[in-house]
Order: structure tokens, then sequence, then C-alpha cells
């Protein structure tokens, strides 16, 4: 009996096909607040605009949270946000580092982690210390520069005394799981806080801040997400960006 012959085209084609649709498996996990993910966000924005599937996990949500962690103990890493990671091989890249490096993280390369500090930098003084206590303090990071030189683009001391400065420690947030009544208190402390720091560019307002804890402690039932472990959580996240995608791309309001 003749062999029938395969059109390799077609094969050629429907495995062109069978890669597109592959689930990615890129995650950017990031937290409020946290100044290194508000430099990466519009780079992340950039590249998912590029075509790039990246799944954008903010950590304040139970799930997200829950995910991470479950990488973390499966790849044996640890990193606070930003967090980029590969789920299907644990390549990531812990911190903020510039649009080429990220792209090349895309692309399956692995970054070399940065060159790391020997000591903990010394806390800058508040904003409106005494002379004596900038002096002190201008002593105290001159050491560290001298003893932690491999690391780049060290700032000089002037530099940073430059720099928007907080007046006092800003109040701690909520543990995960507060109720509202000690989210409220936060808010007013919060708020206060930011009233006597207003000179600090970008703080935003405590309600804000607030409406993400409460979203993250109070998941309603039958809500998306509600009853999904954290793997199913961040496919259901993936899908409802594909249509918050789609729907741009139709030009629907």
């Amino acid at each position: 009996m003749a062999k029938s012959k395969v059109d390799k085209s077609q094969v050629k084609e429907k495995n062109v096909e069978v890669v597109e649709n592959e689930e990615s498996t890129l995650y950017y996990f990031y937290s409020v607040g946290c100044g290194f993910c508000k430099k990466a966000e519009p780079i992340i924005d950039e590249l998912i605009k590029e075509g790039h599937d990246i799944l954008k996990l903010d950590v304040a949500e139970p799930d997200n949270n829950g995910l991470k962690q479950e990488l973390e103990k499966k790849y044996n890493k640890r990193c606070g946000t930003p967090w980029f990671i590969d789920g299907k091989n644990g390549n990531d890249i812990c911190g903020y580092r510039e649009k080429d490096i990220i792209q090349k993280w895309i692309d399956g390369e692995e970054i070399p982690a940065p060159p790391r500090p020997k000591s903990q930098m010394p806390r800058p003084p508040f904003h409106g210390a005494a002379k004596k206590d900038e002096k002190s303090w201008i002593v105290e990071y001159t050491k560290w520069t001298e003893e932690n030189s491999h690391l780049p683009n060290l700032q000089t001391a002037e530099q940073i005394l430059a720099r928007p400065r907080p007046k006092s420690d800003p109040p701690r947030p909520p543990v995960q799981g507060a109720d509202d009544k000690t989210i409220d208190i936060w808010v007013k402390e919060y708020d206060k806080w930011k009233d006597e720091n207003s000179h600090l560019p970008n703080l935003q307002p405590g309600n804000v801040i607030a409406q993400r804890f409460k979203q993250g402690n109070q998941p309603q039932v039958g809500a998306p997400g509600a009853n999904l472990n954290p793997d199913q959580n961040a496919r259901l996240n993936r899908l409802e960006q594909k249509m918050d995608k789609l729907i741009k791309h139709l030009g629907v309001k």
C-alpha cells in the first residue's frame, strides 16, 4: 500500500499554532508602595504592549502571594519585590533591572545577580535632623562606601542628603487579615504622617492603600478567584488581562 504524503507546510503551521497558544509562565510580582516596583511598572507595561505575555501579580492578594511562596519553595529562591520569574524553569531576576536586562530574561537568558553590599547602608538622618547628626552619618556612610566600592553607581553623601527625606517613620501598615477597624485607624495615622511629609513626592492617600488591604483581606464568596488555588487564580488573572487586551484592541468602551 502506498504511503500517503504529509504536507510539511500544514505540519509547520500546526506547530506554530501550538507554540502561540502555549500559556506563558512569565510572572512579575510587585507590591504597592515598593519604589523599585514603580520604576519597573512602565517597563513591564511597555514590554506587554510589545507583545510579551507577562502576568502582573500584586502580592497583597493572598492567592498571588501564595503562588510566590510556592515558586520560592520549588526553586529554593528568596526575593521580595519586584521579582521576575519563569514558573516553568525558575529563571528569575530579583529586584529592579533595566529594560534590556528584562528583555534578556524574557528571551530565556540567565541573568546573574547584581553585586551585593557587604553590609547594610547606614540610614540617612531624617529631614530636619541636627547638623551634628548629619555629620555623624556622613562619616559612617563614607566608611561604608569604601568597604563597598565594588557596587556600581554609588552616590555621594551630599547627593543623598539633597534628596527628599521623611521627617519620621511612617506608621507600620496593618498585618494581613486585619479587620476594617484596624485598617481605618492606620489610615488616620498614615494620613497625618503624609501631611507632615508633604514635601515627599508621590505619596498615595491612605484610603487608596487601605482599599487594597481590604480587597485582599475579604474575598467575597463566589467572586472570581475566591475558591481557587494560587495557580488557578494566576491563570484567571491571565485570562482577565488577555480579555482587557482584546477589548482595547477592538475599541470597545
